[in-house]
């Protein structure tokens, strides 16, 4: 029971620090404890600042709080616990020697010495009052990552001047592509209704735009990449960005075709490829009846067969 009160309540002091969610877990929590040598039987205020490396961390969490983990789970605590300790400036790395190469086995940490001070008096009444002045002076790794996330974001124009911003990476690169260039030539004037996000469920939903043209989309069902609305022609452009993933073949059309079968606007497939390059990996996949579009030669489109170049069927 002891064990167990320790844990949880160095999961509690990670949570109340501001940390996110990925490192407010039992392995976080061993790791404060073992940068603390705070065994099941010292109180908070017993808690001290040895150096100690990846492996003294892992054999503290053994030896005191009976929890055994693979020696191949080193580069986990290392790299979804230390890393994110060290830049919160919770633990301090290789303070005894700064010139240390990152991948030293002789690599230590070392809690930080406010942070020794502040833990000192958890489950103390000054713990509220020492921990607001912290804070006060010490931002959050929580709060430094959403904002440097969203500093991050790729910034997308829509037609009409607005501006989304979605989280950075090759996917929504191309997903910038599909709404600047490929919607400006193919469907004029049309509007965005959704665009997927990597980082978000939902990057930009319009979804009354959806319903007024008959689609209710739930929470299980799988959206494309971008869904775009042309009011002229009245079609509504399903498109999927294929950066990892694959494109509107058989099997995907038919759970587009599912998706929308309530659609009052026309529907019309799109699989867009980064290049021609990587199209050609993907040749024997795509549907009939589907439109082809690579971001490298923006301006042409391909037909996949019908009687039609692009439209509904």
């Amino acid at each position: 029971m002891a064990r167990k009160n320790k844990i949880t309540d160095a999961i509690q002091v990670l949570e109340e620090l501001g940390m996110p969610r990925a490192q407010r877990n039992e392995r976080s929590a061993l790791c404060l404890l073992a940068l603390l040598n705070l065994t099941k039987e010292k109180s908070w205020a017993d808690a001290a600042n040895p150096l100690i490396g990846i492996t003294p961390i892992m054999e503290f969490a053994r030896d005191h709080y009976g929890r055994q983990y693979a020696p191949n789970t080193r580069e986990t605590f290392r790299r979804q616990t230390m890393h994110q300790f060290v830049a919160a400036g919770i633990a301090v790395y290789n303070p005894d020697n700064l010139a240390r190469p990152v991948n030293s086995p002789k690599a230590v940490y070392q809690i930080e010495p406010d942070i020794l001070t502040l833990l000192q008096s958890f489950a103390t009444a000054a713990w509220n009052k020492n921990l607001a002045a912290y804070l006060e002076d010490h931002q959050t790794l929580a709060a430094r990552y959403a904002r440097e996330r969203d500093m991050q974001k790729l910034p997308v124009k829509l037609a009409t001047g607005e501006m989304i911003r979605l989280s950075p990476g090759h996917h929504s690169e191309l997903i910038k592509a599909i709404i600047e260039e490929f919607a400006a030539r193919f469907a004029p004037g049309g509007v965005l209704v959704y665009a997927g996000d990597t980082g978000e469920k939902w990057g930009y939903f319009d979804k009354e735009l959806l319903k007024k043209l008959g689609v209710v989309v739930d929470g299980h069902g799988k959206m494309p990449d971008v869904v775009l609305y042309d009011p002229e022609r009245e079609w509504l452009l399903l498109i999927e960005s294929v950066t990892s993933h694959g494109p509107v073949n058989a099997k995907r059309h038919e759970e587009l075709s599912r998706l929308f079968a309530d659609s009052t606007a026309g529907l019309v497939y799109v699989t867009a490829f980064p290049s021609r390059s990587v199209m050609t990996r993907y040749l024997c996949d795509i549907a009939w009846e589907t439109e082809v579009w690579c971001a490298d030669a923006f301006s042409h489109l391909i037909h996949f067969n019908g009687e039609r170049f692009q439209g509904p069927y």
